[in-house]
C-alpha cells in the first residue's frame, strides 16, 4: 500500500506510463527513463519542474485546483483518474470504523429477489458480494471465491475459463477497486484485501502498481458458466445513495439471443 505519499505515488505511476509522443513530445535518441520524464510533466503542466519534484517526493502535498487541473490534462487522465487527483490532492477525512460491517437493505433485498430473470447483486466498497438475488447467486455460483470479485479474479483457479476475457476484466477489477476505495487508504478492509493479493498475485500487484482509476459503471462482459455455457451480458453499476460505498450491479442479455436463452436455462437448472 502507498499511503505515506498517495498523491506522489499516483503522479509518478500515470507519468511513467504516458508516453512521449502521446501528448507530442518529442522522442531523443536516448531515454533512460519510462514514460515522460519529471521535467517534460511540469513543462506541460505549466509549472517548475522543482515543484513538480516536490509533488512525486511528497515534499509539497495540496497544490491547487488550477495546477491538478493542469496536471490531469498533462497526463492526459479520464475523468475518473482525474477526479481521484483532485481527491489525493484535498483528501477528506472519513470517520469509518475499521471493522465495520457492511449491511444491505431489507427493501434493496426485496426489491432484487423480485427479478427472476435478471442477474443482481450488491457489491460492497472492496467489491465483495454483499447480496445477490437467486439468478445472481447461479451466475457467480461454483467457485472458489464466487462471494468476493476480486479474489475470483486474481485467486481463483478457474477464473480464467469463466472470464474468457481474462486480461480485460482484471485491468477494469483493479482499476475499479481503486475507484470504490477512493482517496481513503486506511480502510482497514482495503488494506487486507491489497496486502493479500499483492503477495499471492504478481498480476495483481502489477496492475495495482499501475494506478488506473475507472469507476465501475457500465459494460459488456463475457462469461464462460460450467452449466450454460457462453454468455454475453450487458451490466449496469448503480451507486446506492442510503448504502454509500455499495453498488447495485444488474446484468441483462439482449433480447432474443443465445445468451438471454441460456440464462434462462440456468434460471430453470438452479431453481429451488
Amino acid at each position: 500500500m502507498d499511503r505515506e505519499n498517495p498523491l506522489g505515488q499516483f503522479l509518478r505511476a500515470r507519468r511513467e506510463l504516458l508516453q512521449p509522443e502521446d501528448v507530442g513530445v518529442a522522442v531523443g535518441v536516448r531515454r533512460r527513463v519510462a514514460g515522460l520524464r519529471r521535467e517534460e510533466v511540469a513543462q506541460l503542466a505549466g509549472v517548475s519542474t522543482d515543484y513538480y519534484v516536490r509533488l512525486e517526493q511528497g515534499r509539497e502535498r495540496h497544490p491547487s485546483a488550477q495546477v491538478v487541473d493542469a496536471l490531469a490534462q498533462a497526463l492526459a487522465l479520464e475523468e475518473d483518474a482525474a477526479a481521484h487527483l483532485h481527491q489525493l490532492a484535498r483528501p477528506v477525512r472519513r470517520r469509518r470504523p475499521s471493522t465495520r460491517r457492511e449491511k444491505v437493505s431489507l427493501n434493496l433485498l426485496r426489491m432484487m429477489e423480485r427479478w427472476p430473470h435478471t442477474p443482481a447483486v450488491v457489491l460492497g466498497r472492496c467489491l465483495t458480494v454483499l447480496a445477490s438475488n437467486a439468478l445472481g447467486r447461479a451466475l457467480f455460483d461454483g467457485h472458489t471465491y464466487s462471494g468476493d470479485l476480486v479474489r475470483l479474479v486474481f485467486l481463483d483457479p478457474d477464473a480464467r475459463e469463466f472470464y474468457p476475457d481474462w486480461n480485460r476484466v482484471a485491468v477494469n477489477t483493479v482499476a475499479g477497486l481503486r475507484a470504490a476505495a477512493g482517496a481513503d487508504q486506511d480502510d482497514a478492509l482495503l488494506i487486507e484485501v491489497v496486502g493479500e493479493l499483492s503477495v499471492k498475485s504478481e498480476h495483481f500487484r502489477r496492475l495495482w502498481a499501475r494506478h488506473d482509476i475507472r469507476q465501475k459503471t457500465h459494460e459488456t462482459k463475457r462469461f464462460r458458466h460450467p452449466l450454460v455455457g457462453e454468455l454475453t451480458l450487458h451490466y449496469e453499476s448503480l451507486t446506492i445513495n442510503s448504502a454509500p460505498g455499495q453498488q447495485l450491479v444488474v446484468y441483462q442479455a439482449d433480447p432474443g439471443s443465445p445468451s438471454e436463452e441460456a440464462l434462462s436455462l440456468l434460471g430453470s437448472l438452479t431453481a429451488v
